[in-house]
């Protein structure tokens, strides 16, 4: 008898617990764990099965409280319990646990349906879902009326995913995921806002992957850890609807449009060099910018990035923005304090490459998943990072649903793009036979083409009013013109040539720049193929080039009359204006993202009247509407002379649409001041000296025409009037006819 009764315990239990599933799931091999745990079908009926390591015993409870407890079988002591419920339906239930004489009840994540419906695993596979955000990575919600948080991912190469975190001791036995069609889901109860957590995978061939941070996180640890933490879509409560509701005035081509870019991090520092947080910028920087005369923040990507010298330009948590400053609510309060103030916000987005750390995209399922397994298209030589391959229909939905994601959820205005020469181009900085042509056999990368003119395609239907910006260095046509146009749709790009001229230009000896009076007058045979902005960014003060102060010629009291000039020239030459942290008041090192600005030489006055010309060059810039309401059309600039090479002198106008609102600019390149100086003007009458960068009040040698300077009835330079003015010292100076 006792040998029938041991025969019959076996039998029961290998219908229960066959040794091969145990087997699996305390190996970490199960692959079907929803057919495996929980209530399952069987051919001796209805089964219980549970793995729990931190059990001595475990009851099987009813949710209806129809039946008492059912203690389970441990028919392993790694924890493994089952119980045989013969021909019962399936009903709510959960699990009562012991150990060291202490119970607590559980809920069982494998008694919930799927996290995802059917329509959004379809769009998510298929490309189409512009919301994926909402369903994919971790979301605290109520599922059948049980609080806990849903997780999905997309890894179609694995044969395990599990979740690890904080809640399961990091073990990859206890939470395997559900497959469906390459997405990986399951509903977790108990779990809670602020957990840590990430992906445990095992690749196709049975490799355990380094864990892998979700590339849908909204929060993350604050770098060098590189956990996910449990937080769902960012909640704020916006107070900005009428900036929201008026920001298109803001962004169009009409606009004064002045960036001021920014790298939260080293902009200011607190005490013992700590960072501020997005509440103190929020305080700091907000009024700063608002005093300053600046219309827009550019920051550099506050994306999440593992490595600081990045400056955010290598991230891996494109859904989060960095813990470095604080949280996701934080960051939607800076931004809103930005509203309040009537400062939109540029973000730099980066979807041109990321980093190989292993807890990142790269390999993401034991696979080439989110990068090109061929090095030639999916490694960045330059950089030592992975490029997107845009041709997965998978891949470039994660990325237009990130572009939306920001605006739609931190209601950002703009979003820079950074290095989209790099994705435009399969041959970029390769040499010949390190890169693959395209079906056609080109250069040009089509599949990147096609998700840039997608995302700002985009952009501009789901965002209404913001717009977008490229950084592009090359001579690609119709970057910002529409897509049916033929055109990249995007709203801006930078003039990288006018930059690099200019530049050359100013560093120059006074004395030898009129043999390079070509380098000023170029700009103006493209300026208005596009609609520039003309930026000096951090990429002109980084990596042994200097800052902008110590790129200018002559002594401590000429450079800074150089700055002064350049950026009067600048902001009188059509485009939209862009300056990184720090240039407006002529910081004198290069920029070290690892220390606050010097914000102490504030005291001295060169510093001091650099950053009130800046200030007060933004208040002209604004107020008048010759200086940017015609920026990229050939009617709203006329050179008055371009040929004086010998003085190094250059004239020029800025129109409005209406003819009282002409400006005029002269520029002298060279310490010698021009006294009655003739240029010919559209207008008689008097013209007031509005704005001059030799003024005492900028520390200049305060010459000047003292108000201003009567018209000549005498034509010149084909124009029926003239002036004749005195020119400071390599200055600035602007016109406005009075009256």
């Amino acid at each position: 008898m006792n040998t029938s009764s041991e025969t019959k315990s076996a039998r029961t239990r290998d219908i229960i617990a066959p040794s091969d599933l145990v087997h699996a799931v305390l190996s970490g091999d199960c692959r079907d764990p929803f057919a495996v745990l929980g209530l399952v079908e069987t051919s001796g009926g209805l089964c219980a099965r549970t793995f729990q390591p931190d059990a001595e015993r475990a009851w099987l409870l009813d949710g209806e409280n129809a039946f008492r407890p059912i203690e389970l079988e441990r028919v392993h002591d790694a924890g493994f319990f089952a119980a045989a419920l013969g021909s019962r339906a399936r009903f709510p239930y959960r699990w009562r646990l012991e150990a060291a004489g202490s119970q607590w009840e559980v809920e069982d994540p494998y008694r919930f349906p799927h996290v995802l419906g059917e329509l959004d695993a379809h769009l998510i596979l298929e490309g189409n879902h512009l919301g994926a955000y909402e369903r994919m990575g971790a979301h605290p919600r109520e599922l059948d009326g049980v609080a806990g948080v849903s997780f999905a991912v997309w890894a179609p190469h694995a044969r395990r995913v599990s979740v690890v975190g904080d809640f399961n001791r990091w073990d990859g036995r206890r939470h395997p995921m559900r497959n469906r069609d390459g997405i990986w889901e399951i509903f977790l109860p108990q779990v809670e806002r602020g957990q840590r957590y990430k992906y445990e995978i095992v690749g196709a061939d049975g490799t355990l992957l380094p864990l892998k941070s979700d590339p849908f996180a909204f929060r993350t640890e604050r770098a060098p850890q590189t956990a996910s933490i449990v937080h769902g879509l960012p909640q704020h409560d916006w107070q900005d609807a009428a900036w929201m509701a008026e920001r298109e005035r803001h962004n169009v081509r009409e606009a004064p449009i002045a960036v001021y870019e920014c790298h939260l991090g080293s902009w200011m520092r607190g005490d013992g060099n700590r960072y501020l947080s997005y509440g103190e910028l929020g305080e700091r920087l907000v009024p700063y910018l608002k005093r300053t005369g600046f219309t827009h923040v550019e920051l550099l990507p506050v994306t999440e990035h593992p490595f600081d010298g990045s400056w955010g330009y290598q991230p891996i948590g494109l859904y989060a923005p960095t813990s470095r400053f604080g949280g996701p609510e934080d960051f939607a309060a800076f931004v809103d304090t930005c509203h309040a103030s009537g400062i939109g916000v540029i973000l730099d987005w980066v979807p041109g490459h990321f980093p190989t750390d292993t807890h990142g995209l790269g390999y993401f399922d034991g696979s080439h998943l989110y990068e090109h397994a061929d090095p030639r298209q999916g490694f960045h030589q330059d950089w030592n990072t992975l490029i997107f391959n845009y041709g997965r229909r998978e891949v470039a939905n994660y990325l237009l649903a990130n572009a939306l994601f920001w605006l739609e959820r931190y209601h950002l205005d703009a979003l820079r793009v950074d290095a989209v020469a790099s994705m435009l181009y399969l041959d970029y900085s390769r040499e010949d036979g390190a890169w693959v042509p395209n079906r056609f056999g080109g250069r040009e990368n089509l599949e990147a083409i096609e998700f840039l003119k997608r995302m700002n395609e985009l952009l501009f239907a789901r965002a209404p009013g913001a717009t977008s910006f490229a950084e592009e260095s090359t001579a690609w046509p119709g970057v910002s013109r529409p897509v049916y146009l033929g055109g990249l749709g995007f709203g801006y790009k930078w003039n990288m040539g006018w930059m690099n001229d200019i530049l050359r230009y100013m560093q120059q000896d006074p004395i030898h720049r009129r043999y390079h009076h070509d380098k000023i007058t170029f700009s103006m045979l493209y300026a208005f193929t596009e609609n520039f902005v003309l930026p000096f960014s951090h990429d002109e003060v980084v990596h042994l080039k200097g800052s902008m102060i110590g790129k200018m010629p002559g002594d401590e009291w000429q450079k800074f009359a150089n700055l002064r000039l350049l950026y009067g020239y600048m902001f009188g030459h059509p485009g939209k204006k862009l300056l990184f942290m720090g240039c407006e008041f002529g910081v004198v090192p290069e920029w070290n993202h690892e220390h606050s600005l010097e914000w102490h030489v504030l005291e001295y006055p060169l510093h001091r009247g650099m950053q009130t010309w800046v200030r007060d060059l933004n208040r002209l810039y604004r107020s008048e509407p010759a200086m940017h309401q015609i920026d990229f059309d050939y009617s709203g600039f006329e050179w008055i002379d371009c040929q004086d090479s010998q003085a190094s002198v250059m004239s020029f106008l800025r129109h409005g649409r209406r003819p009282e609102d002409t400006l005029v600019f002269v520029c002298n390149f060279t310490p010698v001041p021009r006294y009655g100086y003739r240029i010919g003007v559209p207008h008689g009458g008097y013209w007031r000296e509005i704005l001059n960068s030799d003024a005492s009040l900028y520390n200049g040698s305060n010459q000047g025409n003292d108000g201003g300077a009567q018209a000549w009835d005498e034509p010149m330079h084909g124009r029926p009037h003239c002036l004749s003015l005195t020119v400071p010292p390599l200055a600035t100076v602007v016109f406005k006819r009075a009256g």
